[in-house]
């Protein structure tokens, strides 16, 4: 008797495009959600996006309570929980980068009460995902949650983010390709369900980056348009698999091990990229992946090395030879690799 089941939570509607955050109240109202929003935003996401969807929601008579977060943390979640249990919102509305939208993803789910992500930087695919991620004094934790009901994507605002936040954008997306690589060696060696649908969809959008890279340029709202939908693709792959391997793999477990060895160093996107190039090397050798995700990062002004990282050799040694303690996920570092192995890996494909 066959009596698998599944169930996928996706959002309702994603609005991508220029000047769609005027179209804010209009998605929610398509919704048909009720009562008075509660926006979780930072201060410059505040100016840019959060108070021109407050002065759409004045116009229509409703007067949101707004929470402004400077970091992501578990405190600011409280925080935003407390003000939930206040105000009883009918819904929430996640502005701004990466923190904003995770606090207000995980604060919705323990309220029990929907969201809206509206992001003013196109940094990662959390913007769309059922999983919000939290720092956590030399760690961070990755929390599942319910993904967005709606996604207002302006591609203006998106465009006129600094720089560097989009190319963590695309860095993260590209390094899908060594997570559905990892993804396929659990399910051969460990028999770790694999979605071929999910894993389909989360390797054309890194296709879709690689393929773009030369026409990904600072400012260009047509690059933004490239990124966020890439994002969203790999968000949406992520629900579907119910987990997050169409987009996590060694490479995360790398990049996670250099938030505490090097807090602050860098961006999370940018170090994925730099863990992909080095687990696409273990996959496939000197022939492999490894050096058309090089060329696509360098395309992007995405860092490919240590340096530009900020980080020493030694520090990306001993990442990615300890990385595979984070957390027991099956990926091509096995039960770890050797110091040595670690370093030639990384000299041979130029990252030290």
């Amino acid at each position: 008797m066959f009596d698998k089941t599944t169930w996928i939570r996706l959002p309702r509607n994603v609005v991508v495009g220029h000047g769609v955050i005027d179209q804010t109240v209009e998605a929610v109202r398509e919704l048909h959600l009720q009562g008075r929003p509660l926006i979780v935003t930072s201060p410059t996401p505040r100016e840019i996006a959060a108070d021109r969807i407050v002065e759409q929601f004045a116009a229509e008579g409703v007067d949101p309570e707004i929470v402004e977060v400077e970091d992501a943390s578990f405190e600011a979640i409280q925080r935003v929980i407390d003000t939930a249990r206040e105000v009883d919102p009918g819904f929430l509305i996640g502005v701004g980068g990466g923190k904003a939208i995770d606090i207000a993803k995980m604060a919705s789910d323990d309220v029990g009460r929907g969201f809206v992500s509206v992001p003013t930087a196109a940094s990662h695919d959390g913007i769309v995902s059922n999983r919000g991620s939290v720092p956590d004094g030399d760690t961070r934790h990755s929390v599942a949650a319910e993904p967005p009901l709606a996604v207002v994507a302006d591609t203006e605002i998106l465009a006129n983010a600094p720089w560097e936040l989009t190319t963590a954008g695309c860095a993260d997306i590209i390094s899908n390709y060594t997570a559905v690589m990892d993804w396929r060696l659990a399910d051969r060696l460990k028999s770790v369900h694999y979605s071929e649908y999910a894993g389909a969809l989360s390797e054309m959008t890194a296709e879709m980056l690689v393929g773009n890279a030369d026409s990904i340029r600072p400012g260009l709202e047509e690059s933004s348009w490239i990124v966020v939908k890439a994002l969203v693709s790999s968000g949406v792959a992520m629900s579907i698999a119910g987990s997050s391997r169409p987009a996590s793999g060694a490479e995360h477990l790398f990049s996670h091990q250099l938030d505490r060895i090097a807090p602050g160093r860098a961006l999370h996107g940018h170090q994925v990229g730099v863990g992909s190039i080095m687990t696409a090397f273990l996959h496939g050798g000197e022939d492999g992946i490894w050096r058309d995700i090089r060329r696509a990062l360098d395309s992007i002004d995405a860092p490919t090395t240590a340096a530009e990282l900020d980080l020493d050799p030694e520090e990306v040694v001993e990442a990615l030879s300890t990385c595979h303690e984070i957390r027991d996920r099956y990926t091509i570092l096995g039960n770890g690799i050797e110091e040595s192995a670690a370093r030639s890996v990384a000299e041979k494909t130029d990252v030290i």
